[in-house]
């Protein structure tokens, strides 16, 4: 009877990517949440992702280790287990009602590597998948917790300053019940040393059109946009009614509001005509329902607001160009907008030899790849800010990210994995 890792089979043997492809599958079937699938950052649905990851580690005899932070790790050991290790990883939680590539792709591409070098010769050195916490944002209001956390990286009172969006909760109550231990992020100890980390590669999803546009199958990113979000912010200016007040006499939040977002595109289109590098989104823009209504001059609006650029400076520019446009709507409109916390993500450019090394890759097996920089913020940028030398692939995704119809094709996943196996075995010796 033929086997495979997983004992006796019924059918013929798996490869590494039919396995991937039935762990795709699995992801789906244990997230479904119509019209997408949900994986919230410390739930029960993210602990049994992970679950599903150290299962198969297990079945493929590879070392493994969970941090603090829940952070997962899984290992093939190389000859000089003293030696920086090459890493590869990404995230396994979604937003909510998303689809089921973001961030799984890079696991289970994680995955099929692992398993195709365990078939071979011991690498050089340890090549580790790492199985990244909470990367999503939309949960908690910190850019890459679960990286940053590995690192020592978060302010103090994190777990106790930051809950989650849908329960209100704290991340400390949230991964105590998971099973893990904020008191580390307190204390900031760090569950990695960036100087043990040989380099840190992320396979991805495109998040936008680019590649489906060219008609590549692979990018090969060059730099991840820096970013700085406000997601609590708000203009307050006087309710009143809608057919007693005249124009010069309302404090009208929503027209105040209007002439802010005016003023920032016509910002942002003036950058991109000097062919500078930024996207902006308000992603929400808001009257509470019970407090306005048809008959009412708008009294409060809450919004988010999203800057993105390559260019750190730039970013620094729209940061002070944004408070002085505040200043004067303010003094004209008669409101008060107060932006609230906010956080900041630098860019990070990817290390020019890992870019080069993964597109000769590429070519050796015939794998049509163009350069491309990462709109969306990614876990490999926490790596890259310091001092890692880190790369990432990106795979053609029709239909864009964070929504339920993502569709990568898996023959595309497939080119993804061997182009990262190609310049793996390259970089640490084997075969």
């Amino acid at each position: 009877m033929a086997t495979n890792r997983h004992g006796p089979a019924r059918g013929p043997v798996l490869t590494a990517l039919d396995r991937a492809e039935c762990l795709f599958n699995e992801f789906a079937q244990i997230s479904a949440d119509a019209p997408g699938v949900t994986r919230a950052s410390y739930s029960p649905i993210e602990n049994a992702a992970h679950d599903i990851i150290r299962r198969e580690a297990k079945a493929l005899g590879l070392e493994q280790r969970t941090d603090a932070i829940g952070n997962h790790y899984v290992t093939l050991a190389g000859r000089n287990r003293e030696a920086p290790v090459l890493m590869i990883g990404s995230h396994l939680d979604s937003v909510p009602h998303g689809g089921n590539f973001d961030g799984a792709a890079g696991v289970l591409a994680g995955l099929v590597l692992l398993e195709r070098m365990a078939d071979g010769p011991q690498p050089s050195c340890d090549v580790t998948l790492m199985v990244i916490r909470a990367e999503e944002m939309i949960w908690f209001p910190e850019h890459y917790l679960g990286s940053r956390a590995a690192f020592g990286l978060l302010a103090p009172d994190t777990p106790d300053r930051v809950c989650r969006s849908d329960s209100g909760r704290s991340l400390a109550d949230h991964m105590t019940e998971a099973g893990f231990n904020p008191q580390v992020i307190r204390d900031g100890k760090a569950q990695l040393d960036p100087t043990k980390i040989r380099a840190f590669v992320e396979v991805h999803i495109e998040q936008g059109p680019v590649l489906v546009e060219a008609n590549h199958p692979i990018g090969i990113v060059t730099s991840i946009r820096g970013n700085i979000r406000y997601r609590f912010a708000e203009i307050k200016g006087e309710t009143g009614h809608a057919g007693g007040l005249p124009r010069k006499s309302r404090r009208d939040a929503v027209l105040a509001g209007a002439e802010l977002i005016a003023a920032l595109e016509l910002w942002w289109h003036d950058a991109e005509e000097k062919g500078k590098d930024m996207v902006l989104t308000f992603g929400e823009f808001y009257t509470h329902p019970a407090r306005h209504g048809i008959t009412k001059v708008p009294g409060l609006v809450r919004f988010t607001l999203d800057v993105r650029s390559q260019d750190d400076a730039l970013l620094t520019e729209f940061d002070a160009y944004l408070a002085n446009t505040i200043s004067k709507i303010e003094t004209k409109r008669g409101v008060e907008v107060t932006l609230g916390a906010s956080t900041r993500a630098k860019a990070a450019p990817m290390a020019d030899d890992l870019q080069d090394g993964l597109s000769a890759a590429a070519q050796a097996i015939g794998v049509p790849t163009i350069p491309i920089p990462s709109g969306g913020g990614h876990d490999c940028a926490t790596f890259a800010n310091l001092g890692i030398a880190s790369a990432m692939l990106f795979v053609r995704n029709e239909n864009g990210s964070h929504n339920p119809n993502e569709h990568m094709d898996f023959k595309d996943f497939s080119m993804a994995c061997n182009v990262l196996t190609s310049w793996c075995v390259a970089e640490v010796g084997t075969f």
